[in-house]
């Protein structure tokens, strides 16, 4: 593997999925709060209350990201602790927990890559449409300017979404993730605003001369066979994951293919919103971790190429050689210049051995095919500047609570003890070499 000297290596979490402190130091309800709680939506009923008590632990956790050997923490600021209500007045004391984590990780000479928003967003703005409604948006660039006040002497660039996509068709047309409603209508609508609120943020941060992040997740979508309407049904699939979240960003506006298979109507489009939504970003993170087999349903199965045998405990297809492809599709076909790998990691078992011990060797072999492909997209002239691994710890899996284990730390969740697996030790001993 050839990787730059000053390439960024880190690990990644998510606020909502780690924090807890649920109503601590004046922090609001967020959808996720409530989806967890509402019966049914959630694995085994589980919440976020208590997740993994970071609140509480920051020390703990930076000492394990410090001896972690990485360079780079990437988190999530949660807008409800915030803002409690989503609009209105600062909660001083939220701001104060980031204030002290980012100079818990500065002390470390850890670098801090904060997302502005990933998922949590207050319950009391859902109430008034959520991303539904323009308010939302407008709402997010208050949000982000609180945030950046406080925070930007130390933090010189922040990224402002994490997986767009996800917040809009699995909170909004299948209901797996909150707010939870199904309809088609509504999950583009806020596909819109979310982007909005990016381009609003961005220019913000811009203005402030700070730099300016935005993250996708992207599967690579393998046609099921090559007859031209499978081909046809992974392009337009493409479209709606990638393109969709993608092409606006650059100022190609929404993939017209994908726009016509919807019948949308683009009337949550207003005059000069594209515009906005095209402010340049000066990073892009790819979320990647698996790749997806598509196909027309009307052809028949019998002529359809197998899917790949090796997956994860998510059920997820290990495809490392579609991060490379993603990754040069970034730099090639989008002209990004600035590249990060801002997740990459897989759920296992991962059961405890008599000695306590994690050995989750798959979980290596899994980073390490990964990091070999990043490696080849280096190779092939891809602007790739650092690659963060989900995730740090063991933590609420949103609609799978705590029964999907990510971490290279296991977390026992009835105690909070944390535990280096082996892939923690291995990738130690990956960093120290290159050190």
């Amino acid at each position: 593997m050839q990787f730059p000297d000053d390439f960024a290596w880190g690990v990644a979490t998510a606020a909502y999925q780690i924090e807890g402190g649920f109503a601590e130091e004046g922090r609001g309800e967020s959808i996720w709060d409530r989806f967890s709680k509402t019966p049914g939506k959630v694995l085994g009923g589980d919440t976020g209350d208590v997740a993994c008590d970071h609140f509480h632990r920051v020390p703990e956790d930076v000492a394990l990201i410090a001896d972690l050997g990485v360079s780079a923490y990437r988190f999530s600021i949660s807008w409800p602790r915030v803002i409690p209500e989503g609009i209105g007045q600062v909660n001083h004391a939220g701001l104060d927990f980031y204030d002290h984590l980012i100079d818990e990780l500065l002390e470390a000479d850890i670098v801090p890559y904060p997302t502005l928003y990933h998922w949590d967003l207050p319950q009391k703005l859902e109430d008034r449409g959520g991303w539904r409604s323009r308010v939302s948006a407008e709402a997010f660039l208050d949000y982000a300017a609180a945030v950046t006040a406080r925070l930007g002497d130390r933090v010189p660039r922040f990224m402002t979404l994490n997986e767009p996509w996800c917040s809009a068709i699995l909170g909004h047309e299948t209901g797996e993730h909150a707010p939870g409603s199904q309809n088609i209508e509504e999950a583009l609508a806020a596909a819109h605003h979310l982007m909005l609120g990016h381009g609003l943020v961005a220019q913000h941060l811009h203005a402030e001369g700070l730099g300016v992040g935005y993250v996708v997740n992207q599967n690579t979508m393998i046609p099921a066979s090559d007859h031209p309407r499978d081909v046809m049904a992974a392009r337009i699939a493409d479209q709606k994951m990638s393109g969709w979240f993608l092409d606006p960003v650059v100022g190609r506006g929404y993939p017209e293919d994908a726009a016509r298979d919807y019948g949308w109507d683009f009337s949550p489009v207003l005059a000069g919103d594209l515009d906005v939504i095209a402010e340049p970003v000066d990073f892009i993170g790819l979320n990647y971790y698996t790749a997806s087999v598509i196909g027309d349903p009307d052809i028949e199965q019998s002529q359809r190429r197998q899917d790949v045998d090796e997956r994860t405990a998510m059920g997820w297809p290990v495809v490392p050689g579609g991060l490379t492809i993603q990754l040069r599709r970034l730099a090639d076909d989008y002209g990004f210049d600035q590249i990060y790998v801002t997740e990459n990691g897989a759920a296992f078992p991962d059961p405890v051995g008599p000695d306590g011990i994690v050995e989750d060797l798959d979980r290596i072999s899994y980073l390490e095919r990964h990091f070999d492909a990043a490696s080849d997209a280096i190779a092939a002239g891809v602007p790739l500047r650092g690659y963060f691994v989900w995730s740090l710890v063991d933590n609420f899996e949103w609609a799978f609570g705590y029964s999907k284990r990510f971490g290279l730390v296991r977390v026992d969740f009835d105690t909070l003890v944390r535990t280096p697996k082996a892939s923690y030790r291995w990738l130690q001993d990956l960093l120290g070499a290159r050190n």
